[in-house]
């Protein structure tokens, strides 16, 4: 009997090692399998969230150039509106713009948002500033005759100074 249990586990020994060892390497075999499947599902991660922050800088560089004062004027015509009209018109477009792209501050930096934010309310604030200096009955090309000439007499516009920190950002990133 002793030589029985002895055989047995003469067999078992080395069965029970070959069979560890085969545990071993299947797992660090899974293990592998499944650290390279990670590393691309972090890389297809990563390029969406490129694509969706790329697409954030576009969106605010395309909200800055809309804003721009020549670009505003351009788009929403004086027409025969008076001054009061025709400010509530432009701030109303000012804000939509902004509104409408309120969700992509997530995506840029804090320094980017707040010189986009910036930018904006500097061209409100520049509007009702020269708009409070006229008659509210006038003309609305009075108002952006005043506005212009305020743009032409910065240095730099602050939309200006904004989309440049973005482009380079934006280079700096990618």
């Amino acid at each position: 009997m002793e030589t029985i249990i002895a055989d047995f586990v003469k067999i078992l020994l080395p069965a029970a090692a070959v069979l560890y060892a085969m545990v071993i390497t299947m797992k660090s075999f899974l293990n592998k399998d499944f650290e390279k499947k990670l590393i691309d599902l972090k890389i297809k991660k990563a390029e969406g969230v490129i694509n969706i922050r790329l697409t954030a800088y576009e969106r605010i560089s395309l909200l800055l150039e809309r804003t721009m004062v020549t670009n505003l004027f351009t788009r929403l015509a004086p027409g025969d509106f008076n001054v009061i009209m025709y400010k509530q018109i432009l701030v109303n477009e000012i804000r939509n713009e902004l509104n409408h792209n309120l969700s992509q501050q997530i995506y840029i930096s804090d320094e980017a948002w707040s010189l986009t934010q910036n930018a904006i309310e500097g061209l409100v604030s520049t509007i009702n500033a020269c708009s409070s200096e006229l008659n509210p009955e006038a003309r609305a090309i009075e108002l952006s005759r005043k506005v212009m000439e305020y743009s032409i007499n910065q240095s730099e516009s602050p939309n200006q100074t904004a989309l440049l920190f973005l482009k380079k950002e934006i280079r700096e990133l990618f």
